[in-house]
C-alpha cells in the first residue's frame, strides 16, 4: 500500500518537542501609540511635550548612578539634550516610551522596545532610565508590565532583557519580573570604551499568562495597605 502523505506535512521529531511553527508567518512591528495603564500611561516620546520633564528627570540626584550602563551620559545642556531626544524619537530601530504620571501628568522616565525582529516574533526592552519619582514605585512596575503586555498581545514570542553582567541592580529586576537567565555572552560589547559582558533574559509568550496573573495581583490596589506597603510580593505572587 502506497503511503500517500506529503514528507512536507511530516512533523520531524524535534519539532514535535519543541512545537511545529509550520503555521508561523510573524507579526506585526510595534505600533508609536500610546500604552494606558492605571499609575502611567506610556506615551510615544515626543521632544516637545516630554523634553522638559525628561531633561529633569535625566539630572535629578543621582544621575551618575542611573546612567552608569546606559550608553549615554548624563545630558548638561538643554539644547543638546533635546537634539538626542529628537534622533532617538524618529529612530526606525529604537521605539522610545515616555513613562508619564497619570497623576501629574509629568513624564517621569523613559524605555524603548528594540532589536525589534518580527519575522522570529522578538522584542526587547531596553535603554530604560526611570528618573528617582519613578525607581521602585508602583508605576515603574506597571511601566514594565504595559510593555510586556502589549507585546505579547500582538503576538511576539520572546521578550527579552538583555544589561552588563556587572549591572547587578538590573539583573534582580529582570529576575523579579520573572526573566529566565539564559548566560552571560563575554566580551559581547564595547562601550563607553570598556568591555561589556551581556547577561540575556527572557519570557516566553507561554510563560507569561502566568506573570501575567501575577502582575494583576501584585498591582491590585488591595495588596497595598494605607502606608503603600505592599501585602505580598511580586515573586510570591507570580509563581515562578
Amino acid at each position: 500500500m502506497t503511503d500517500s502523505t506529503d514528507p512536507a506535512e511530516v512533523l520531524h521529531p524535534a519539532e514535535v518537542a519543541a512545537g511545529s511553527l509550520r503555521d508561523w508567518t510573524g507579526v506585526a512591528p510595534p505600533r508609536r501609540e500610546t500604552i494606558h495603564g492605571t499609575i502611567v500611561d506610556l506615551e510615544p516620546l515626543d521632544p516637545a511635550r516630554h523634553g522638559d520633564d525628561l531633561f529633569v528627570a535625566s539630572i535629578a540626584e543621582g544621575a551618575e548612578e542611573r546612567f552608569a550602563y546606559l550608553p549615554e551620559v548624563p545630558p548638561t545642556d538643554r539644547g543638546e539634550f533635546t537634539d538626542w531626544l529628537t534622533t532617538v524619537a524618529a529612530s526606525p530601530d529604537l521605539l522610545f516610551f515616555a513613562v508619564v504620571d497619570r497623576a501629574t501628568g509629568r513624564a517621569v522616565g523613559r524605555q524603548a522596545l528594540m532589536r525589534v525582529d518580527p519575522a522570529n516574533g522578538v522584542i526587547e526592552i531596553g535603554n530604560i532610565l526611570w528618573g528617582p519619582d519613578l525607581a521602585r514605585t508602583r508605576g515603574a512596575t506597571e511601566a514594565f508590565f504595559l510593555f510586556a503586555d502589549a507585546v505579547f498581545t500582538s503576538g511576539y514570542r520572546r521578550f527579552e532583557w538583555k544589561c552588563n553582567d556587572a549591572n547587578v541592580p538590573s539583573k534582580r529586576a529582570a529576575e523579579r519580573f520573572g526573566f529566565t537567565p539564559e548566560g552571560v555572552f563575554r566580551q559581547h560589547m564595547v562601550v563607553k570604551g570598556r568591555n561589556r559582558d551581556t547577561a540575556w533574559f527572557s519570557i516566553l509568550d507561554s510563560e507569561w499568562p502566568q506573570l501575567r496573573k501575577g502582575f494583576a495581583a501584585w498591582l491590585d490596589p488591595a495588596n497595598f495597605d494605607e502606608a503603600g506597603v505592599q501585602k505580598r510580593s511580586l515573586r510570591e505572587l507570580r509563581g515562578r
